[in-house]
C-alpha cells in the first residue's frame, strides 16, 4: 500500500465522518436516524474501490469504537455497535467493498446509471440485508416488523445512490483514483 492509498482511506473516512454534520432525522418507531453518512460509504467505495473504499469505513468504524463522536448527533463509543444501529454500521463496511468491488469490475463501462444500481446494490440491498436483522434481534422484533420500520429510510437512500452515482462517474472522468 502506498501513501496515496493511506491518504485517500483516511480522507474518505474523514468525509463519512464529515457527513454526520447534516442534522439526523430520527424516525419514532425504530430511533434508528436518517443520515447523510451512508452517502460516505457509497462514495468511499465507488471513489476509491473495494479495498480502500472498505478500509476507509473500518477505519471510521475503529475511531467510533475508541470512542471519538463522529456519528450523526454526536455519538460513538463502542455501545453504538451494541443499539439497533449496530448492523448497520458494521453492514456499511461490507456495503462499501461490495460498492467498490462491483465498480472495479465494471469499470471500463461504467455509466450514470451503472453507478447507480451499483450505489442501490452495495448501499441499499447489503445494508439493508445486514441491517434488519441486527435491528430485529436487538430490539427484539420480527423481521418481518423489523423490515416494516426500515422501509421509510428507502427514499432517502435513493436520493443518496443518485448523488453517490452522479460523483462517482465525474471522479472517475475527471481524476479516475480506480485503475483498470
Amino acid at each position: 500500500m502506498e501513501t496515496r492509498d493511506i491518504v485517500f482511506i483516511a480522507l474518505f473516512a474523514a468525509i463519512t465522518a464529515a457527513l454526520a454534520v447534516f442534522p439526523p432525522v430520527t424516525l419514532p418507531v425504530i430511533g434508528v436516524p436518517i443520515t447523510a453518512q451512508s452517502l460516505g460509504v457509497m462514495l468511499a467505495g465507488g471513489v476509491l474501490g473495494a479495498m480502500r473504499g472498505g478500509l476507509a469505513i473500518v477505519l471510521l468504524l475503529g475511531l467510533l469504537a475508541i470512542g471519538l463522536p463522529l456519528l450523526a448527533g454526536g455519538r460513538g463509543g463502542f455501545g453504538v455497535f451494541l443499539g439497533p444501529t449496530g448492523g448497520y454500521l458494521i453492514g456499511w463496511a461490507v456495503a462499501a467493498f461490495v460498492i467498490g468491488f462491483l465498480t472495479e469490475r465494471f469499470w471500463s463501462r461504467l455509466t450514470y446509471p451503472g453507478a447507480f444500481v451499483i450505489c442501490v446494490a452495495g448501499g441499499v440491498v447489503v445494508l439493508y440485508a445486514i441491517g434488519i436483522p441486527w435491528s430485529a434481534f436487538v430490539a427484539k422484533v420480527s423481521l418481518g416488523t423489523a423490515l416494516a420500520g426500515s422501509l421509510p429510510f428507502i427514499p432517502g437512500d435513493i436520493v443518496k445512490a443518485l448523488i453517490a452515482a452522479g460523483v462517482i462517474v465525474i471522479v472517475k472522468r475527471s481524476y479516475p483514483i480506480i485503475a483498470k
